[in-house]
């Protein structure tokens, strides 16, 4: 299987889902990698198992504010700049990308960068979703050391950061993104393919392109969105305040959304921090990390990213289940929501929205 043109807008469409509100707008990405395609050919899927042991995959991803992102584009240096780091650190080239995160743009850029590169793209991830943090990621729950971050930027600078665990690495690369604009180019937890299993969240290209194909044509797509994903609707509604602010290379605010029709007198908040964080209702949390929590445009099923938030609005707010890997107990100190600083102990969101 291969990526052409024709599938980057159903990708696109399940990454922005898969976003959570976050991972980088998906139209920048889209554009870039319909250019790289039209440019260098499809790319090839792959599936880990068709890969030799010690083929060496390098996750790639932006790193910022998806703020920034609209303003500062990346170019087609930034992913050679740290192509060609990892192969003079490593001795080899690599030999296929994979993205980091699957949600929003981060999901969608792979694309052009693995045809830029000439490269195949891996059918994995490592979060079945968009995270903040670079330490929110399936590599370290699972035990694999943060040990190299390499980083580009749209200035030509190249950073090698050698972290003595994942969360100096998080430290230590958004200091090096804020100093950079808020945005940059990174690979991470560059690592074989006999490493990777059991340790990167497989399938999950093919899954955003499923979840984008379903509202294609379809005569209800918030109906066949809610199927494919499996997801509990929180509200219907308008959006009625957004707080919204840039600082230390996160997008950081709350969102207010007050019901209509059939939810008429409700109103719901969520918490930001690039990605919907937590849902709110009458004091009670209504879903939250690592449980997925997508805004989307009530008519059209497209999801909203957390900078594209706008006063009146139409959304609907739907909440689905993780990945199981990010419900075990380090997954949950990882990026359960204590780990965001909320005083609130995990409950799955098919519990919370069991009863309404």
């Amino acid at each position: 299987m291969s990526i052409d043109v024709n599938d980057i807008p159903a990708l696109a469409r399940g990454c922005a889902v898969l976003g959570t509100g976050g991972g980088g707008d998906v139209r920048t990405g889209s554009l870039a990698a319909v250019r790289a395609v039209r440019e260098h050919g499809p790319v090839p899927l792959v599936a880990l198992g068709d890969l030799p042991g010690d083929a060496l995959i390098m996750p790639l991803s932006g790193i910022g504010a998806p703020t920034v992102s609209h303003e500062m584009i990346h170019g087609e240096d930034e992913p050679r700049r740290v192509a060609e780091e990892v192969e003079r650190i490593f001795g080899r080239p690599p030999s296929a990308i994979m993205s980091s995160e699957i949600g929003g743009a981060n999901g969608v850029a792979p694309v052009a960068w693995a045809a830029q590169l000439g490269l195949p793209l891996l059918d994995a991830d490592g979060m079945g979703r968009a995270f903040p943090e670079v330490q929110m990621i399936s590599m370290y729950v699972a035990g694999i050391p943060a040990d190299l971050v390499v980083m580009s930027d749209v200035a030509g600078n190249v950073v090698t950061i050698r972290p003595v665990d994942g969360l100096w690495s998080e430290r230590i690369a958004r200091a090096v993104c804020v100093a950079a604009g808020s945005h940059a180019i990174m690979s991470d937890y560059v690592l074989t393919a006999k490493r990777a299993r059991g340790a990167v969240i497989e399938g999950t290209v093919t899954r955003a392109l499923e979840i984008g194909r379903a509202t294609r044509s379809a005569a209800d797509p918030l109906g066949a969105l809610r199927k494919t994903l499996g997801a509990a609707r929180l509200i219907t509604g308008k959006l009625t305040d957004v707080e919204r602010r840039t600082t230390g290379g996160f997008v950081r605010g709350t969102a207010t959304i007050e019901g209509t029709g059939a939810d008429k007198g409700r109103r719901l908040t969520l918490e930001l921090q690039n990605e919907n964080l937590v849902a709110i209702e009458d004091g009670r949390a209504r879903a939250m990390v690592p449980d997925l929590i997508t805004v989307v445009d009530t008519e059209t099923a497209a999801a909203v990213q957390t900078e594209g938030l706008r006063y009146g609005q139409r959304v609907t707010v739907l909440a689905w289940p993780c990945d199981p890997l990010w419900r075990t107990q380090k997954g949950l100190e990882t990026a359960g929501p204590r780990a965001f600083g909320y005083d609130l102990d995990y409950v799955p969101v098919e519990e919370l929205t069991a009863h309404g």
